[in-house]
């Protein structure tokens, strides 16, 4: 899709649909006004005849406009002006680029920056513009045949005032990269795990560093990982015939002596449970607990887009956790490369042994800020549904940055506690610390179980296990998040310190 800044005068442009906004109780948005006294009162005449009210993404075509360069308009509505949040705005979006995509049309002209969102400019609203539209559009056709229908919408341009055309450039340059990073992780996220390895997320992740100029890439082996000791890591790789990799991006945009923000990305491409045997039903959705490690590598590919000045690494922890003769068994006991012992109770807590090993190796990094994201506990899902993802952490200051982050990418976040009451729940009899502990608080204990390797640093744990993802049905897929928040935190990151 190609989206574009315009800021022709509506009179002027030329466009297969025009979309504008109209507001509850026939308030009509500025470029409805306008468009209104272009038609001789045709929306007034519709608001008067019932056709429409205005509620929140409620949507009304107009498909035939005499005397006009515009062949229809898209009506949407926005709901009562004073409650309009940034979510609602957003759902309003959705019902934009959902009827737009029913209609066979290549082009689209959005006039929706001219609705006010209480404390968001028209460099958010153009981002939001296009993540939105993009993610409607996304078709993941790689391994069918038979291809779907192509959707014919080729441009949408973004209509603003001259005078903030060089803030909406901004959020069009945002926007397009964190759109690119939401459909890297999608796609990554949908392949088949016979596909999708992790030699070929270490592919993926050399590409990435080749198209920029600021990053570099490199991809341990498990001979390498072997000699750092990281026992942990290597024991769930063991039952997989796929070679682990840990992967290492690299971005330098910041200055040379500047600690880099470090994301730390759960790259499991099969989780089959291991030994401790997952259930059939719903066990293909498994290919996505490497959504973490998706997120993490479409990341840094959106911050060397925007070319953002703050240096970052991306580790990516990747295997498969399979059942075999040289898995780990319930009772074994593993060393990680920190020295500490773990008593595997349940090989199913896989994630947990990859990223303490992966979070050790982060120190080295000399870090700002440590930042993991994992598909890591069901546990998440029962908690908090599939609205927010799960958010522990060893600093306030980061833990709400990250909150604050969330609210303005609107990916969602909620925080969870991490007292030390919980690490009751880990000890072990015969090692420093058991993998799980128990049916109670499971996404906690996860939490607890990482936060034994973060001692060091400043840390923040993202469980994504109910938003990386939407199960069953025609909407089954990757989501992309949390790339729209980790972006943000970048930005934010980014801006705070120029």
């Amino acid at each position: 899709m190609d989206y574009f800044i315009e800021t022709l005068a509506l009179d002027k442009q030329q466009t297969d649909c025009l979309i504008i906004g109209l507001y509850e109780n026939q308030q009509l948005s500025p470029s409805a006004i306008e468009i209104d006294g272009l038609n001789q009162g045709l929306i007034a005449q519709l608001i008067k005849r019932g056709d429409v009210t205005g509620k929140n993404a409620e949507t009304l075509l107009i498909n035939y406009l005499p005397d006009s360069s515009v062949d229809r308009i898209l009506l949407v509505g926005l709901g009562k002006k004073e409650k309009l949040t940034a979510k609602l705005y957003r759902k309003a979006l959705v019902s934009a680029i959902t009827a737009l995509k029913a209609l066979k049309i290549k082009s689209a002209s959005s006039c929706l920056t001219d609705i006010e969102v209480k404390g968001y400019d028209s460099s958010w609203k153009v981002r939001q513009i296009i993540e939105v539209f993009n993610d409607a559009i996304y078709l993941f056709s790689e391994t069918k045949s038979i291809k779907e229908p192509i959707i014919e919408l080729e441009k949408i341009a973004i209509t603003v005032a001259e005078e903030i055309k060089a803030q909406s450039e901004a959020g069009l340059k945002q926007g397009i990269a964190i759109a690119n990073g939401i459909d890297l992780t999608k796609f990554l996220a949908d392949l088949p795990g016979n596909i999708c390895t992790p030699a070929y997320l270490a592919e993926r992740a050399t590409s990435i560093a080749a198209s920029s100029k600021n990053m570099t890439v490199e991809v341990l082996e498990e001979s390498d990982m072997e000699k750092l000791g990281m026992g942990s890591f290597l024991s769930v790789s063991r039952g997989s015939r796929q070679p682990a990799k840990l992967i290492v991006l690299n971005y330098q945009g910041g200055n040379k002596g500047d600690k880099p923000i470090v994301f730390v990305g759960k790259g499991l491409t099969f989780d089959a449970g291991g030994i401790s045997l997952k259930p059939g039903a719903g066990m293909d959705e498994m290919k996505y607990d490497m959504c973490g490690g998706a997120s993490v590598l479409a990341t840094l590919q959106a911050a060397a887009e925007m070319e953002l000045a703050v240096n970052i690494v991306g580790i990516v922890p990747s295997s498969e956790n399979m059942p075999d003769g040289d898995a780990n068994k319930p009772g074994d006991v593993v060393t990680s490369m920190a020295g500490l012992t773990i008593e595997i109770l349940n090989t199913d807590a896989e994630g947990r042994l990859i990223l303490c090993d992966a979070l050790t190796y982060a120190k080295k990094f000399d870090p700002e800020v440590v930042i993991d994201l994992a598909t890591l506990t069901g546990a998440c899902l029962v908690a908090l549904g599939r609205v927010p993802s799960g958010l522990l952490g060893n600093d306030d200051a980061l833990c709400n940055d990250l909150i604050q982050s969330s609210e303005t990418a609107c990916d969602s976040l909620w925080r969870l506690p991490l007292w030390e009451e919980y690490q009751e729940q880990l000890k072990s009899n015969f090692a420093d610390l058991a993998n799980i502990g128990g049916r109670d608080a499971g996404t906690i204990t996860a939490a607890c179980f990482l936060s034994r390797f973060t001692e060091d640093y400043r840390w923040a744990h993202l469980d994504i296990a109910g938003t990386a993802w939407r199960s069953g049905g025609s909407n089954k897929g990757a989501t992309g998040r949390p790339v729209p928040l980790l972006s943000q935190y970048l930005i934010d990151r980014t801006n705070a310190r120029s």
